[in-house]
């Protein structure tokens, strides 16, 4: 800084001594200095100043991102040269102003001055910000081939490649890559970087062995793209093996391949091998913190994640977008509403609260915790929308059930044409018809997403819609489902059949849902715990006047369903007046003890006996017939009411031949097996 200024001050009027000022303020990234040396110049170099020196401003002004003045300097030159042009040409591409450059671009060539080697990739690089179908690219593409520049000049003809890349156009950019005589490094990067950014990782890893085979050797930017490729495909052993070819060849010291190997493990599942080679870093940078806290975050460690978070702050790291909106979402996983309030403030003091990505982050955060007014007012106020924004409101609303919500900001996203959905997108609005109620909405927009969208239905779609039928009682129809899917269900599809036939006492059909899952994931002991329930809940049944009737746990569905219920109520009273407690060690495990005392009451055994005792006459013997075994609760309860209303109740169990007879006055006078 003390150089350069040094320099502009005591600058005589020698163009070289002023050429070194003004890259001495691009080196301190000083645009004081370098306008303290543009007064100079003009003070000592009159009336006007020569070709040499005003591309010397160009280039200031332009590499100090100001575009105004970059502008006025090249507008003021009489004779501007192409090395004026390719410096206002590059300034403005390289911050993302590709319109200014490509008008530029134009101006020069109407001028009459040939572009060179510096130019064409400048102009490639504003072309490549251009709309898919603009022919701005292949126009510069054909001029450079006029002047000679394509395919055999490696630099013009790489940023020509990642051009078709950017815009999307493959196959002139595997054509031009074919048509290349000299593939370095840095083309075979342009095919693996792009590949990887759009999602084609399979592509970057063939492109990798593809320059080992050419003789090439990688560099920091082929082994990066390299990790990110495997960990896009989830390739976990072949990005372990990569590992050791990283330590061998020496790639372990440098810092950005070490932070791609921090996001490879973590997005591969394996946050622990993260952690261990985020220990290992000799020098770690922001992004190294923030690929460490995004590990944690997508593994589920949410307060692993956040303590990270906390270790970057205590490191002093200043918060960078990424690393608030990779924090926000440990907060929507711990449903720590008073943790994201505090990084929201932090976001906020840091200006960093209407970057879209904290932005989205906010409203996924807000929604999860079902603060959704808060999230609703952040979606609102962000100027700009992407598509993880309209996904994190219409998610939102879905996570409360709010499904006439989420299908309007479904519509305003269509109408407002700032982005396509996706296939979260519409993941989320039919889980918000699911568990709003709109059966019919939801299985339409299921129905017709390939055709409206062009998004072909995924398996979360079907375990969506699967979800959506068996919630409405329609567990046929969403079996109907599965049986069409053409590709194998998944375990989260038979998950839901099983669970809707748990809601509904579809027993045989939950069997068949039960054994998919037994054979997808035997270890689960989550499916087997939801099976037992099921069955624990499927039901009972007592015959009266040749009518069987059938009861299932919690059954609503019985005509004399009132009736049942107020005499259960008088029941459980005159009980706990005699000293009856509940016993919940064999209720539903996924209930909290005050619903399990609750629903114990419900069973269907205590069910079919109070129709028992309202249709019996006196007298006659209550017969129960249940297909499990009757549960410790039930049994003790039928004691005291075998002795509270003077009746002899008998229950089979119609799994093994065995009675149990509750005679008057709650004694077991008799149990036969």
């Amino acid at each position: 800084m003390r150089r350069a200024a040094a320099a502009a001050a005591v600058a005589p009027a020698d163009p070289q001594l002023l050429a070194a000022a003004f890259e001495s303020a691009i080196a301190s990234r000083s645009p004081r200095l370098g306008r303290a040396a543009h007064a100079r110049a003009l003070r000592l170099i009159a009336p006007a100043l020569p070709p040499f020196i005003c591309a010397h401003l160009v280039n200031l002004y332009s590499k100090l991102d100001l575009p105004a003045a970059a502008a006025a300097a090249l507008a003021s030159d009489p004779h501007p040269t192409v090395v004026s042009y390719t410096a206002f040409i590059s300034g403005a591409a390289q911050h993302g102003r590709p319109l200014p450059a490509l008008s530029a671009f134009a101006g020069m060539l109407r001028l009459g001055l040939r572009p060179n080697d510096f130019t064409f990739p400048s102009a490639f690089k504003a072309a490549a910000s251009a709309p898919p179908r603009s022919t701005i690219g292949p126009q510069i593409h054909s001029l450079a081939i006029r002047f000679g520049y394509l395919p055999v000049d490696p630099f013009v003809s790489c940023a020509a490649l990642d051009m078709y890349f950017k815009t999307g156009r493959l196959k002139l950019a595997r054509h031009l890559f074919g048509e290349m005589p000299n593939r370095n490094v840095v083309a075979w990067n342009a095919v693996m970087t792009n590949a990887v950014l759009d999602g084609r990782p399979l592509e970057t890893i063939e492109a990798y062995f593809g320059l080992r085979e050419a003789g090439g050797l990688p560099n920091v930017v082929s082994v990066c793209a390299f990790f990110n490729a495997c960990a896009g495909a989830m390739y976990l052993s072949l990005g372990e093996q990569f590992h050791g070819f990283v330590v061998k060849c020496g790639f372990e010291m440098d810092v950005s391949v070490l932070n791609s190997m921090v996001d490879f493990y973590g997005k591969c599942r394996c946050a622990g091998k993260a952690r261990a080679v985020f220990d290992g870093m000799g020098v770690r940078n922001s992004v190294s913190w923030c690929s460490m806290v995004a590990a944690y975050a997508q593994n589920g460690a949410e307060e692993e994640a956040f303590a990270a978070y906390l270790g970057a702050r205590r490191s002093g790291e200043e918060p960078t977008d990424f690393m608030v909106s990779s924090a926000l979402t440990t907060c929507a996983g711990l449903l720590g509403l008073h943790l994201g309030r505090a990084l929201h403030a932090v976001a906020v003091r840091s200006c960093i609260d209407a970057n879209i990505f904290v932005a989205s982050a906010l409203v996924d955060m807000y929604g999860k915790c079902g603060c959704v007014e808060d999230a609703e007012q952040i979606f609102y106020e962000t100027p700009q929308r992407n598509l993880v924004t309209w996904n994190a409101m219409i998610g939102g609303y879905a996570h409360i059930g709010d499904a006439q919500n989420a299908l309007l900001v479904f519509d305003d996203m269509i109408r407002s044409g700032e982005t396509a959905p996706n296939y979260i997108t519409l993941v989320n609005v039919i889980t918000s018809c699911s568990r709003g109620g709109l059966t019919k909405d939801g299985y339409e927009l299921f129905e017709t997403m390939r055709e409206r969208f062009g998004i072909e239905p995924r398996t979360e779609h079907y375990a969506c819609v699967v979800d959506l039928l068996g919630r409405a009682g329609m567990e046929e129809q969403a079996y109907e489902v599965i049986q069409g899917m053409p590709m194998r269900p998944s375990i989260s599809v038979w998950g839901a059949l099983l669970g809707a036939c748990k809601m509904h006492g579809k027993t045989e059909l939950g069997r068949i849902a039960a054994e998919k899952l037994f054979e997808l994931d035997p270890q689960d002991s989550g499916n087997h715990v939801l099976l037992s329930n099921m069955f624990a809940s499927a039901g009972s049944w007592v015959t009266w006047k040749n009518v069987v009737h059938v009861f299932r746990a919690k059954d609503t569905k019985h005509e004399m369903y009132n009736e049942i219920q107020a005499l259960l109520s008088k029941l459980r009273k005159q009980m706990q007046a005699a000293g009856y407690m509940p016993d919940t060690q064999y209720s539903l495990y996924d209930l909290e003890e005050e619903e399990k005392e609750s629903e114990v009451f419900q069973h269907s055994e205590k069910l079919a006996l109070a129709f028992g005792l309202i249709c019996i006459p006196p007298g006659v013997p209550i017969r129960i017939m249940k297909n499990l075994r009757i549960c410790v609760d039930c049994h003790r309860a039928f004691k005291f009411i075998s002795g509270i209303v003077g009746r002899e109740i008998i229950v089979r169990d119609n799994n093994r031949p065995e009675v149990s007879r509750i005679q008057l006055g709650g004694v077991d006078r008799k149990t036969l097996y």
